[in-house]
């Protein structure tokens, strides 16, 4: 059975840095696509935010969090990380990883399997 487990989130002031991690049983990260996506309050859907390929040829990021946010693994540990800097107030959200065989990385609905989440609340 697949299990995903984030962690790292809290809360931080705007322009500062936090590192989310993503942890797998039951699955290897480097067979997989792997996404995060968050999802703020009051939205309805989940917002892409970075994404990677299972050979880690390819990277994403959405956007808005260029230059800002890193999408890295660790085969080793099977663990998935977002590091994160210049927080904004705009990135609070619980900020989730998923994972699914296909290369279609932005799109939430091919996901196949998620964590529970992790809240980032960033203050002004």
């Amino acid at each position: 059975q697949v299990q995903l487990v984030e962690s790292g989130g809290g809360l931080v002031q705007a322009g500062g840095s936090l590192g989310l991690s993503c942890a797998a049983s039951g699955h290897t990260f480097s067979t997989f696509t792997t996404g995060w996506f968050r999802q703020a309050p009051g939205k309805s859907e989940r917002e892409f935010v970075a994404a990677m390929h299972a050979r880690r040829t390819n990277t994403y990021l959405a956007d808005s969090v260029k230059g800002r946010f890193t999408i890295s693994r660790d085969d080793a540990k099977n663990t998935v990380y977002l590091q994160m800097s210049s927080l904004k107030v705009e990135d609070t959200a619980n900020y989730y990883c998923a994972t699914q065989p296909g290369p279609d990385y932005s799109d939430y609905r091919q996901y196949r399997y998620w964590g529970q989440g992790t809240q980032v609340t960033v203050s002004s």
